[in-house]
C-alpha cells in the first residue's frame, strides 16, 4: 500500500475520541469568540457618542433611561441637569435626545439658531396619525414654511386679535354660563362643558360656525378627547411608545395606540364633513373662514395645498386649540378650590372693573391681579412641560457642545417655570410674583407656556384672549366651591401627563353670585 492509498483510507475512518474532543473544543472556542465579538460591538455601539456630544445618562440597552424617568420626566430631566448641565443628553429607547433645561439655552437654540433647531423628529405613531400632513408634526421645510405662513396670515385676517374675535369668545362664554347655571348649583364635572366652549371658538374660525352642546358628532368627538387625555394608563403607555416606538403594536402598549387612532378618526371625520359642506357652497370671491381660505389656495393649484392637507390642518387646529386652553382653565379653577382667598381677590378686582357689565380685552390693563393669576397658573402647572420635540436640521453648536443633524431636542419648559433662582419657592402658587411694588402686572420672559421661536404655538393669541375672557366671565357669574359630598379636595399636586398635562377629573359647585 503506497502513501496515497493509506491517506485515503485514514480519511475514511471515523475520527478518534481525541480528535472529536479537539474538534468540539475548537467549535466552542469559535462560538464563544463570535458571541463575545457581538457583545463587544453591541456594547460599543451602545456607549458610543458623537464627538463632543452633551453628557448624560445612557440607561440600559434597548430601553435606555425609560425605566428610570418616573411619571414626571420633566422633573427627572431637571434633576439630572444639575449633574450634567443645562444642555445634556439621554438615551430614550434606542435614540439619543438632547435636553435643554435652561431658558438661555432654549432661546439660543429655538430663537437665535431657530432654523437649525426647528425640525420635527419622525415618531412612527405620529406619522401613522398625520400621514405627513398638518402642521405641528411636519418637519421643517417647504411644506411647513408654506403652511405656517398661510396659517398665521389667515388667522389674522379672520380676526385673530381683533374685536370680531373678542365678540366671538364673549358670545361663547354666555353659552357656557347658561350650561353651568342649568346645573342648579349641584356638584358636577365642568371639563366636558369647558372643552365644548373652548373648541367652539376654534370651530368658528375654521368651520365658520359653532356647534350646539347637544350636537351628537361634536359632543362625541369632545368626549373622546376628554377620555383620552384624562386616562392615566393611556398617557403612560403613549409616553413610552413615543420614545420606544417598537413597542407600539405590542400589548399592553398597543391599547394607547388604538385609542389614539380612534380619537383621531372622530376628529378627522368631523373635519372632513365640514370641508365637504364648504366645497358644496364655496365662493372664491367671498371666503368666510379658514376652510374657504384654504380652498382658495387649492383653486390656484398652490403647491402643498391639498384636500388631505386641509383636513389634517383643521384636525390639528381643533386638537391644539381645545386641549391646552381647557387644561389651563381647569387648573385655574382647581387653584380656586384650594385657595379661596385668591379666588376672592380675583373676583373683587373683576367686580370693581367690570361690575355686572360685559368684559372686554381692554380691561386687562386695569386688572393686574387677574393677569398675574393667569401668568402664575401657566408657571405653576405647565400644560406642555417638554413642548413638542424639535430636531436639528443641520449640524449645530450649542453651549460648547456639537449636536449632529437629525438629533431630537426636548426643551424643558417645566424646568424654566420652576427654576428656584428665578422663582423662590416654585412649588407654591403666588400671583404676587408677577406684580411690581406698585401693584402693576409684570409680564415675564421666564414664563413661556407657548414655547418660543419659529415653532411656537400658532394659536397663542387666541388662547391668551380666551383665557382672560373666559376666566373673568366665570368669576363674574359664579363662586367655585369644593364638592360638599367629598371629604377631600381634588389633587392639585398630581395630574395626568400625556401630550398635555391636565388635572385629574374633579367635581365642583358653581354658586351663582
Amino acid at each position: 500500500m503506497n502513501q496515497t492509498e493509506f491517506a485515503i483510507i485514514k480519511m475514511a475512518l471515523p475520527p478518534s475520541p481525541q480528535q472529536q474532543s479537539a474538534a468540539v473544543a475548537g467549535y466552542f472556542d469559535f462560538t464563544t469568540f463570535f458571541l463575545a465579538l457581538i457583545c463587544f460591538l453591541a456594547t460599543y455601539r451602545w456607549i458610543k457618542r458623537p464627538k463632543n456630544f452633551p453628557p448624560g445618562p445612557r440607561g440600559v440597552p434597548i430601553l435606555g433611561v425609560i425605566p428610570f424617568i418616573g411619571s414626571h420626566i420633566e422633573r427627572t430631566f431637571r434633576d439630572w441637569g444639575k449633574q450634567y448641565g443645562p444642555v445634556m443628553s439621554v438615551r430614550l429607547g434606542r435614540k439619543d435626545f438632547v435636553i435643554l433645561n435652561d431658558l438661555d439655552v432654549i432661546k439660543q437654540a429655538l430663537v437665535k439658531d431657530g432654523a437649525k433647531f426647528s425640525g420635527r423628529p419622525r415618531f412612527p405613531m405620529m406619522t401613522e396619525l398625520t400621514k405627513g400632513h398638518g402642521l405641528a408634526f411636519v418637519d421643517y421645510g417647504e411644506l411647513w414654511k408654506a403652511q405656517s405662513k398661510f396659517g398665521h396670515s389667515t388667522l389674522r385676517s379672520l380676526g385673530m386679535g381683533r374685536p370680531a374675535m373678542e365678540r366671538m369668545i364673549v358670545e361663547e362664554m354666555s353659552y357656557m354660563q347658561t350650561a353651568i347655571q342649568n346645573r342648579n348649583e349641584a356638584p358636577f364635572d365642568l371639563l366636558d362643558t369647558m372643552r365644548l366652549a373652548v373648541s367652539n371658538n376654534t370651530c368658528n374660525l375654521t368651520f365658520g360656525k359653532r356647534f350646539d352642546y347637544s350636537h351628537v358628532e361634536f359632543t362625541e368627538a369632545i368626549t373622546s378627547i376628554t377620555e383620552f387625555f384624562t386616562n392615566p394608563g393611556d398617557s403612560v403607555m403613549l409616553r413610552v411608545v413615543m420614545f420606544a416606538p417598537f413597542l407600539r403594536k405590542i400589548p399592553p402598549f398597543d391599547r394607547a395606540r388604538k385609542n389614539t387612532n380612534e380619537v383621531n378618526k372622530k376628529i378627522l371625520k368631523l373635519a372632513a364633513a365640514s370641508v365637504h359642506e364648504h366645497e358644496k357652497v364655496f365662493d372664491p370671491d367671498h371666503p368666510r373662514d379658514f376652510i374657504d381660505a384654504f380652498l382658495c389656495e387649492m383653486n390656484k393649484n398652490t403647491p402643498t395645498f391639498t384636500r388631505m392637507q386641509l383636513i389634517h390642518y383643521v384636525r390639528i387646529l381643533f386638537f391644539a386649540g381645545t386641549e391646552t386652553t381647557t387644561a389651563v382653565l381647569m387648573w385655574a379653577l382647581l387653584v380656586f378650590l384650594h385657595h379661596p382667598k385668591i379666588q376672592k381677590k380675583v373676583y373683587e378686582e373683576v367686580k370693581s372693573v367690570v361690575g355686572d357689565g360685559q368684559v372686554s380685552l381692554s380691561d386687562q390693563e386695569k386688572m393686574p391681579y387677574t393677569c398675574a393669576f393667569l401668568q402664575e397658573t401657566h408657571r405653576y402647572r405647565t400644560t406642555a412641560p417638554n413642548a413638542i420635540p424639535h430636531k436639528t436640521t443641520e449640524d449645530a453648536y450649542l453651549n460648547g457642545y456639537s449636536i449632529p443633524a437629525g438629533t431630537t431636542v426636548l426643551p424643558n419648559i417645566w424646568a424654566v417655570h420652576n427654576n428656584p433662582d428665578v422663582w423662590p419657592e416654585p412649588e407654591k402658587f403666588k400671583p404676587e410674583r408677577h406684580l411690581s411694588p406698585s401693584g402693576d402686572f409684570v409680564p415675564s420672559k421666564n414664563v413661556i407656556p407657548f414655547s418660543v421661536g419659529l415653532r411656537r404655538c400658532i394659536g397663542e393669541l387666541l388662547a391668551r384672549n380666551e383665557l382672560f375672557l373666559f376666566l373673568v366671565g366665570l368669576v363674574q357669574k359664579f363662586e367655585f366651591l369644593p364638592d360638599p359630598t367629598s371629604s377631600t379636595l381634588p389633587d392639585i399636586d398630581q395630574g395626568v401627563l400625556g401630550i398635555v398635562y391636565v388635572p385629574h377629573r374633579y367635581k365642583l359647585v358653581a354658586r351663582e353670585r
